[in-house]
């Protein structure tokens, strides 16, 4: 079942307007909106994703996520897969970050510029 909570995430997050998907370096996948990374799987059982350091502090503070596994003093933080809850889990925290606005500056911008056209 592990196997498939990756699938399940896959599916889920690259469903999103904008979201590509390609290989992690480290092996895995990642999640991309145009330059920026919403995070990446690694396998079925880590997830790995970028915040704000305070958006990180706040996640951790709830205890949705661990400091990130090998850079634990930057932002990024990481979260373990070990049930069909924590893929729920990871999906929400994806769209966390999809739904920041960066993202939805980029998409007016990018919604302008296709009128302006």
């Amino acid at each position: 079942m592990g196997a498939d909570f990756a699938k399940q995430v896959e599916s889920a997050v690259s469903s999103w307007p904008g979201v590509t998907t390609q290989p992690h370096r480290f092996g895995g996948i990642k999640f991309r909106v145009g330059r920026r990374e919403l995070g990446h799987l690694h396998g079925s059982t880590l997830a790995d994703l970028p915040f704000p350091m305070a958006m990180r502090e706040e996640l951790i503070a709830a205890a949705r996520v661990e400091p990130h596994h090998v850079l634990p003093n930057t932002g990024w933080v990481s979260r373990r897969i070990r049930t069909v809850r924590d893929v729920q889990d990871v999906i929400e925290l994806f769209r966390l970050n999809y739904d920041r606005p960066w993202l939805r500056e980029r998409q007016e911008a990018v919604g302008a510029r296709s009128i302006a056209r």
